[in-house]
C-alpha cells in the first residue's frame, strides 16, 4: 500500500546501509542455522567474566528495590547521581575539570548523532545550509542518514600509507581538508576515534590540527569515542584522550557488552548539554534510567575502569593479534590488504583486484551462509567514482577463532 509520507517520512522509511547492517545482524543472530557464519555486525562479544560481574551487579540492584532503574523518570539530562560519578571518574582519569554541567545521558549513540548534527547543521534559522564534515572516510555508517536536510554529510577522501605485511592505514589528508572547509559551509567536524569500519585511531597530532582547525573556524569537534578510552578501551596504540569546551566527547555503554541498555554520554561545554537535555524532554521525556542505575556504583568505586583494563580490553587485544594472524595464513602472497589493527573490533579488508564489486561480494557470500559488510556504505558524503570505495569489506573479528577461520577462508576462495 502507498503511503502519502512527509519528507521525514520519505527519508527515514527508506532502505539504507544501517538498516541493513541491522537486519542482516538481527535475521544471523535469531537463526537456527547452524551454518551460519556471522562475520557481519557491529555486536560487542560476550565476554563471560564481563557479563559475570553484570549480572551480579544487577542482583544486587534488584536486591536494593530497583526502583530508580524501573520506577521514575530521571530528568532529561539524565540520572543526577550517574552523572556525577562519571564527573568524578572523569577527572580523577584524565585531571579535566568537569562539572556537572558537561555532561548528558542519551538512548544511545545514534540518538546522541542524531540530535548534535541536526543541532549544528543543516538549514539553519537564518536559512542557510550547514554540513557535517567527516575528516576521513571511511567511517561508521550510522552517520549517513541522521540528518534531517538531504546531503547534510561531506568527507575528505583519506591518503594511503601501505606497510609491509600487507597492510595499510587510512591518514587524514588536511590539504584537502582545508580546501573543502573553504568550500562547503561547515557547521560541525566529526571523527570516531577508533574508527568504524577500519579499527584506525587518529594520532594525537592529527586530533590536535583538527581541534585548531574547528577552533580556528569557530566550529565543534565531534569525538565519538565508542570504541575506545576510558571504556571499552579496545584501542591497541599509544594515545591520550584530551577534551576541551570546543569538543564534544561521545561515549556509550554498548562496547562494554551491554548494547541493549542503550546509554549514550555526551561530554561538552555548558550551553550543548543544555541543548542535548531539552532535545532529549522533547524527544523522549528523559533518557533510559536502566544502563545508569546498573553502572553508577561501579563507575563511582573505579570497578569500571579495572575491568575495562583487566578483561574487556586484554580480550579484544587478543582477538586482534588471532585476526592478524589469521590474515597473515589465509591471504599471505595475494593481493589483498588488511588496514592496520589499531582499535575496535573490526578487519577492514582491501581487495586492489577485486572483479566484482563489495555488494557483489556480499551477495554471493551470504548466499553461501557467511555474513559480512560490503564498504561502499562506509564512504559516506562522497561521490561513488573511487574505485577503492567497492574492493573493501568489513569483518568483524569478536569471534570463535574457529568461525573466523572459516569465514576468511570462504572470502578466500571467493575472491581469488
Amino acid at each position: 500500500m502507498n503511503q502519502n509520507y512527509s519528507k521525514f517520512g520519505e527519508k527515514f522509511t527508506r532502505y539504507s546501509g544501517i538498516t541493513q547492517l541491522m537486519d542482516d545482524l538481527g535475521k544471523a543472530n535469531h537463526s537456527h542455522d547452524q551454518d551460519i557464519i556471522m562475520l557481519g555486525g557491529g555486536n560487542p562479544a560476550l565476554i563471560p567474566e564481563a557479563q559475570r560481574i553484570f549480572v551480579d551487579e544487577l542482583k544486587k540492584v534488584i536486591d536494593a528495590g530497583a526502583g530508580q532503574m524501573f520506577g521514575y523518570y530521571d530528568g532529561p539530562q539524565g540520572s543526577e547521581v550517574f552523572i556525577k560519578a562519571l564527573e568524578q571518574m572523569l577527572n580523577d582519569c584524565y585531571g579535566w575539570d568537569l562539572d556537572e554541567g558537561n555532561i548528558v545521558i542519551t538512548n544511545g549513540s545514534q540518538s546522541s548523532f542524531f540530535s548534535l548534527f541536526n543541532l549544528f547543521a543543516g538549514e539553519m534559522a537564518d536559512g542557510s545550509q550547514k554540513k557535517v564534515l567527516l575528516p576521513i572516510a571511511p567511517e561508521y555508517i550510522g552517520y549517513a542518514d541522521q540528518g534531517l536536510s538531504a546531503n547534510m554529510l561531506v568527507a575528505v577522501r583519506p591518503k594511503i600509507c601501505e606497510f609491509e605485511n600487507q597492510q595499510f592505514k587510512y591518514q587524514i589528508d588536511f590539504d584537502q581538508l582545508k580546501q573543502t572547509l573553504k568550500q562547503e559551509n561547515i557547521g560541525v567536524i566529526c571523527i570516531s576515534r577508533p574508527t568504524n569500519p577500519t579499527g584506525n585511531v587518529v594520532t594525537d597530532d592529527e586530533l590536535a590540527r583538527l581541534d585548531n582547525i574547528a577552533k580556528s573556524n569557530n566550529i565543534p569537534l565531534i569525538v565519538d569515542n565508542a570504541y575506545g578510552q576510558p571504556f571499552p578501551g579496545a584501542i591497541y596504540t599509544d594515545v591520550t584522550l584530551n577534551w576541551n569546551t570546543n569538543t564534544i566527547l561521545c561515549l556509550s555503554l554498548s562496547k562494554l557488552g551491554l548494547p541493549g541498555l542503550r546509554t549514550g554520554i555526551v561530554i561538552a561545554n555548558h550551553a550543548t548539554i543544555e541543548a542535548m537535555s531539552r532535545i532529549n524532554g522533547i524527544l523522549s521525556l528523559a533518557p533510559s534510567s536502566v544502563g545508569p542505575t546498573l553502572l553508577t556504583r561501579m563507575v563511582k568505586d573505579k570497578e569500571l575502569i579495572q575491568l575495562v583494563n583487566t578483561v574487556i580490553k586484554p580480550y579484544y587485544q587478543a582477538k586482534a593479534d588471532i585476526a592478524v594472524q589469521l590474515f597473515n595464513e589465509i591471504f599471505g602472497n595475494s593481493s589483498a590488504k588488511l588496514h592496520k589493527l589499531e582499535g575496535a573490533f573490526f578487519m577492514w579488508i582491501w581487495f586492489p583486484t577485486l572483479k566484482i564489486t563489495s555488494e557483489e561480494l556480499y551477495q554471493n557470500l551470504k548466499a553461501k551462509g557467511v555474513y559480512i559488510i560490503p564498504g561502499h556504505n562506509f564512504f559516506i558524503g562522497m561521490d561513488g567514482d573511487w574505485p577503492h570505495q567497492h574492493q573493501c569489506i568489513r569483518i568483524n573479528y569478536a569471534k570463535e577463532e574457529t568461525t573466523l577461520r572459516k569465514g576468511l577462508e570462504m572470502v578466500y576462495h571467493e575472491v581469488f
